[in-house]
């Protein structure tokens, strides 16, 4: 596995997220959403090891979630958009255990080839060969 294109791609999608920060339209490929997710859970994770061995409270952890909530909604609502459904199934996560588990799973569904009615298809070719696995 080549690192320096897997950190390259996470740069691109993180400067992606970054410019459509609070955009709730259009699409998002998989490599987009994933490539910006997987940082973000490993800040959460990380921010979680300071709180419980330093502090003893969630606090840096709720301040990385609230900084992270307007991107990760925005690009999960474009993610979902590019499989055809609404932004708003991101509410079925509030079911406990299964609705986060069902979210992720539509998550990593392929999209719809060619445009549909929220835009048209993101180009994933942009993410390099990591994309196509």
């Amino acid at each position: 596995m080549n690192f320096e294109v897997l950190k390259k791609n996470v740069e691109q999608a993180v400067r992606t997220s970054i410019s459509k920060f609070a955009d709730f339209t259009g699409r998002a490929s998989r490599p987009e959403y994933w490539y910006l997710m997987l940082p973000v859970i490993a800040l959460l994770v990380v921010a979680n090891l300071i709180d419980s061995i330093l502090f003893g409270t969630s606090a840096l952890s709720l301040v990385v979630a609230l900084a992270t909530l307007v991107p990760t909604l925005s690009a999960g609502a474009r993610r979902l958009h590019d499989t055809g459904r609404p932004g708003w199934w991101l509410l079925v996560a509030i079911i406990p255990i299964v609705g986060g588990l069902y979210v992720i799973y539509l998550c990593c569904q392929p999209g719809t080839s060619g445009p549909n009615q929220f835009g048209p298809e993101p180009s994933s070719a942009s993410y390099g060969a990591l994309a196509q696995a």
